[in-house]
């Protein structure tokens, strides 16, 4: 198990202060080595063209990889995001996106992140890699 601290899906949903979930980010699974959370594609997170805006999905990977990176970490220490690529894979016009969130390395002063998203046929969507830095 990779978790340093004790979380529970239910009160990542409830939100932590100042964060106000723009696009209605959902938590709802927290395994051994991954977490995963749903977004629904509505005409908000959409660009022009009514796909899914690759910004969101971006959006969406960072706050997912930062918030497993978060609770991975001891003590009083954060992590914020050091570098972060997208591949956009395959539109989305509506439904949810899932996103899941895996460590490929969890170190004392850096976290690697790669963090999958896929729609609700289980197609990938975008591939994402996230860099954290402990602080």
């Amino acid at each position: 198990m990779i978790w340093k601290k004790d979380f529970k899906i239910e009160e990542l949903n409830k939100g932590f202060g100042v964060y106000k979930n723009p696009f209605e980010l959902e938590f709802v699974e927290k395994g051994d080595d991954y977490l995963i959370c749903k977004m629904p594609v509505t005409d908000n997170t959409k660009q022009p063209m009514g796909l899914l805006h690759g910004g969101v999905s971006v959006y969406l990977a960072e706050t997912i990889g930062s918030m497993a990176g978060f609770f991975c970490i001891e003590g009083d220490k954060n992590v914020v995001g050091l570098d972060i690529n997208a591949n956009h894979i395959r539109g989305v016009r509506d439904g949810f996106v899932y996103a899941k969130a895996m460590p490929l390395h969890i170190g004392g002063k850096t976290q690697v992140w790669s963090i999958e998203i896929t729609n609700e046929q289980n197609k990938l969507v975008c591939i994402s890699r996230l860099t954290l830095v402990v602080v």
